[in-house]
């Protein structure tokens, strides 16, 4: 069930292009499962400060797998969430709560607008 970094992956494809797209098209976007943990973690850290973000739920997703796949591909880390701010991934749950806990979430989410 895992997922084997030996596949290739094809930045190129729609699937990339769509995950490009979503990065591009909004401030804050979170890409999750609805059952994992860290996934919760990390949007009640944005729930905290009231922000805007997109969701993409891999797991509701037919093409879930392939989009994990590429954002393994670009950040260099397979587990979800992978949350994006203005178009960099600042990491994962941990990550997100941590710059929460610090007060230097908010300061990035006033930059782009999200709250």
């Amino acid at each position: 069930m895992g997922l084997s970094s030996s596949q290739e992956v094809d930045m190129n494809s729609a699937e990339a292009k769509y995950v490009e797209n979503v990065i591009h098209d909004n401030c804050v976007v979170v890409f999750s499962k609805t059952t994992c943990p860290y996934c919760r973690m990390a949007k009640q850290a944005l729930d905290d400060l009231q922000a805007k973000y997109e969701v993409v739920e891999l797991n509701k997703r037919s093409d879930g797998h392939k989009l994990q796949l590429i954002l393994s591909q670009m950040t260099g880390a397979r587990t979800v969430p992978r949350v994006f701010i203005q178009g960099r991934c600042i990491g994962g749950g941990t990550e997100t709560r941590s710059l929460h806990q610090s007060g230097k979430l908010e300061p990035m989410l006033r930059e782009c607008g999200a709250i």
